[in-house]
């Protein structure tokens, strides 16, 4: 049986072998597996400096503080626990929270739930490139505004967002800055203090890193407090409770360390795959970027096939590993939120696939790509007549 292309790397990314690697060696008897917490014992201490090690990892790639990042199971928790977390610790200044229709389900659920508990949102609607404006962003600023929560790169687009500009606007206007990152570690600079972000959503296994772990920057500052959304211990400086897994953060501190020293050559070898696909595809008709090349990140790329259903291509090509749209909305027969938010018309919105590169991705893999499309584009466009 052939092994499928996998060109999902959006959804989640392999774990690097030298990651595992680490990993396994922090599980079992012979290995680093105490409880962190557990500090009347030599194991427990090698466990903990394992995590304190990782947490420096996660730091450097950011230019934070170690004392800066809070463990969590993901990105979504991290999401949940800046926006929730940040509103509920700053009722008292204002019940405000401006966010835009493209953010992560992880986000869009969160500010939802606000609402329902009487918090007020905005939600800014992108240009046809997917990027909110700092103009758009001062102009919904209000007295009340305590939150901006905008996404690096967006997950369905690869678009990056100008987070330096963002977060001025946001700052002049008295509110903290929360960027959801995941999709960014490898692929753009993440400096917090450079681009002046105040909370930051990371996670491990958009970067080569396994699932089940993340982190939450939080800037040491008097202004940025975050309360608590899972009791039990007082772990993480009292922002998130509970038994660090030690494998899993070993894990994803490596995978940022590598990031941190392997991502621009990443980058620059993904954008040669990246154009190669495109090349094999320019001859044939029918086909819409909705990736704006200039503005997004070179692994994330989101096209559009005139005269055919996303679905039914996607069937038609069962050796890709491809998705319609982020894999947190992949159960909906809807077209994809992001893509209907840009002005994209529902056929063409329909027809959408997005293709994500990473670094075990080879120019074979794309060129198999390449054919499995043409042979299934040419089918389906011949039923369709």
């Amino acid at each position: 049986m052939t092994t499928p292309v996998y060109l999902d790397y959006a959804a989640t990314t392999p774990v690097d072998p030298r990651v595992a690697e680490l990993m396994a060696r922090h599980l079992t008897l012979d290995g680093i597996f105490a409880n962190p917490a557990s500090r009347s014992h030599m194991l427990g201490w090698q466990a903990e400096q394992a995590v304190e090690n990782a947490r420096r990892q996660v730091a450097d790639l950011i230019a934070a503080d170690p004392r800066e990042i809070v463990w969590t199971s993901g990105a979504t928790e991290a999401d949940n626990l800046a926006l929730t977390g940040f509103l509920r610790a700053n009722r008292h200044r204002g019940r405000h929270l401006i966010t835009s229709v493209v953010e992560h389900k992880a986000v869009v659920d969160t500010a939802r739930a606000l609402e329902d508990e009487g918090f007020k949102v905005t939600w800014l609607t992108p240009a046809g490139d997917g990027r909110i404006s700092p103009a758009q962003l001062r102009e919904a600023l209000r007295e009340d505004t305590v939150l901006v929560s905008l996404m690096a790169v967006n997950n369905e687009l690869g678009v990056i967002h100008d987070l330096a500009a963002l977060a001025e606007v946001a700052h002049a206007g008295g509110a903290a800055f929360h960027v959801d990152a995941a999709q960014a570690v490898g692929r753009i600079d993440l400096d917090v203090n450079q681009l002046g972000i105040d909370l930051m959503s990371l996670s491990g296994h958009k970067a080569y890193g396994p699932k089940g772990v993340g982190a939450l920057y939080v800037r040491r500052h008097p202004d940025i407090r975050v309360e608590a959304l899972i009791h039990g211990g007082g772990h993480e400086r009292g922002m998130r409770s509970g038994t660090l897994p030690t494998h899993q953060i070993v894990g994803m501190g490596e995978a940022f360390a590598i990031a941190a020293a392997e991502g621009e050559a990443d980058q620059a070898r993904i954008t040669s795959l990246r154009d190669r696909l495109l090349e094999g595809l320019a001859d044939l008709d029918g086909i819409h970027r909705n990736t704006a090349l200039e503005a997004a990140v070179p692994n994330i790329l989101n096209l559009a096939f005139a005269g055919v259903e996303g679905e039914s291509l996607l069937m038609a090509l069962r050796d890709i590993a491809l998705s319609t749209g982020s894999a947190c909305n992949s159960a909906s027969v809807e077209p994809s939120y992001v893509l209907k938010s840009i002005g994209l018309p529902r056929a063409l919105a329909l027809a959408s696939l997005r293709f994500s590169f990473g670094r075990f991705t080879t120019e074979a893999d794309i060129d198999r790509a390449v054919d499995a499309l043409r042979h299934a584009l040419s089918g389906l466009r011949r039923q369709a007549q």
